[in-house]
């Protein structure tokens, strides 16, 4: 076998384990965003609020309970904010419903103090949006009912407005 032939074998084979060992890390990534938050186990306190309204009073209203929970209870709380259907719009980098910019900065500085937003990854693919389209600390779930219903099932107390 000729030097050419042998490089691009080799590096065929290089490239395809390199696609390979990525989809898996990829893979894994999901599933531990899926059922995980990034705050340590030891958090007494775990709430996830389902957030599937873009009204920017009722977006307010999940921002400044999830904050006065962090205020209250520090690192002792787990906060999640899953947002699906028109909630979506408040993670997203450029809303195609009326959000008020401020309480898309609010989002932010509360993911700055550890409140997770996951965003579902079903009503995404239906906007023919990707996880380019967020706000960069939202993290995307596969199914946002499943991801609510998981979180429940790992202690989670669930709220809805």
């Amino acid at each position: 076998m000729s030097n050419g032939k042998l490089f691009s074998r080799t590096r065929r084979v290089a490239l395809r384990s390199i696609g390979l060992l990525g989809g898996l890390l990829a893979a894994r990534q999901l599933q531990a965003s899926h059922t995980e938050t990034h705050f340590e186990d030891t958090a007494e306190h775990r709430i996830v609020y389902q957030c599937n309204k873009a009204d920017a009073d009722y977006l307010q209203h999940i921002l400044f309970s999830a904050g006065e929970l962090i205020r209250k209870y520090g690192d002792n709380v787990e906060v999640v904010i899953a947002a699906f259907g028109p909630g979506i719009h408040l993670l997203a980098e450029h809303p195609q419903r009326e959000i008020p910019p401020e309480l898309q900065q609010r989002a932010g500085s509360l993911a700055q103090y550890g409140v997770a937003f996951h965003a579902c990854g079903n009503t995404l693919q239906s906007l023919g949006w990707t996880e380019i389209n967020l706000l960069p600390f939202a993290q995307v779930v596969p199914i946002g009912a499943d991801d609510i219903m998981q979180l429940q099932e790992q202690g989670f107390a669930y709220l809805s407005w």
